[in-house]
């Protein structure tokens, strides 16, 4: 199999309802992770070269045609934007990276782990790996191959050996970048810092797969962030203050809305 062939393979995902594939969740698996990691470095490069608001086309042009990323041939631009567009979208006609484009430059800081959640959301390959790192107690070793051992579990004769052996890898640093795992050749699972615009960014995401209230904070896209319920439920009130989403709570209920990150989606009800 080429080293840049994109995988499909038929799933069933209980994270992600067919319904949100409107939104840029992707439920047929795509396998980037195959071949790339999240890309944080292009990513981040792409996105300050062109501030919002861009359309697709600008995104396509600077990478294909201005060569925004500095790669050596034609050829190399064409990939690497392909790649990051499975892995982004780089369509602001598309909720999953508007939401992206519109929190990204709130927090550098925050960027690694909103690059992360929108990845798992777009790789349903690397989406059904994930349990398996986040199971993992802090310092705890873990290789790409036992990495690659879990993708083989849970698609068991998929993929040739080096293709899985790739997977493992790339998971890994995705992982490592996002600091859900430290370490560059000895990797250990590590504690990330959860921040205000990674924490609204996946409450979104939990929204849109159809999560209300304090279930929000129980959802994959919560459990990747790694952090207590109740600190979440803090960020969550500091990112209301700053106008990314409306929280309100009152004892045990808690109602979470998105006026602002889904605003292009209310003004189509109406």
């Amino acid at each position: 199999m080429p080293s840049e062939e994109v995988t499909r393979i038929a799933t069933t995902d209980p994270d992600v309802p067919q319904a949100v594939a409107v939104h840029g969740l992707r439920i047929d698996p795509i396998g980037t992770h195959l071949s790339r990691t999240i890309m944080l470095k292009d990513l981040r490069v792409l996105l300050a070269r062109r501030p919002a608001p861009h359309t697709a086309d600008n995104y396509r042009a600077a990478v294909v045609e201005e060569n925004a990323l500095a790669k050596k041939t034609a050829s190399a631009r064409r990939i690497s934007f392909n790649r990051l567009r499975e892995l982004y979208a780089l369509d602001p006609d598309i909720l999953l990276f508007r939401a992206l484009r519109d929190l990204w430059d709130a927090d550098a800081l925050a960027q690694p782990m909103i690059a992360l959640l929108c990845a798992t959301a777009r790789d349903p390959i690397l989406r059904a790996i994930t349990p398996f790192v986040l199971g993992l107690p802090v310092d705890t070793p873990i290789s790409a191959k036992a990495i690659s051992e879990e993708a083989e579990r849970e698609f068991p004769g998929k993929f040739k050996p080096k293709v899985v052996d790739a997977l493992g890898r790339n998971a890994a640093s995705s992982w490592e970048q996002a600091g859900l795992l430290r370490g560059h050749r000895n990797k250990v699972r590590a504690k990330p810092e959860s921040r205000v615009p990674a924490v609204a960014y996946a409450l979104l995401l939990g929204d849109l797969c159809g999560k209300r209230g304090g279930a929000l904070f129980r959802t994959l896209w919560a459990r990747i962030l790694d952090t207590p319920p109740h600190i979440l439920q803090q960020q969550a009130a500091t990112a209301s203050q700053q106008g990314w989403l409306e929280y309100r709570a009152a004892g045990d209920v808690i109602e979470i809305s998105f006026r602002h990150l889904m605003r292009d989606e209310a003004r189509a009800r109406r």
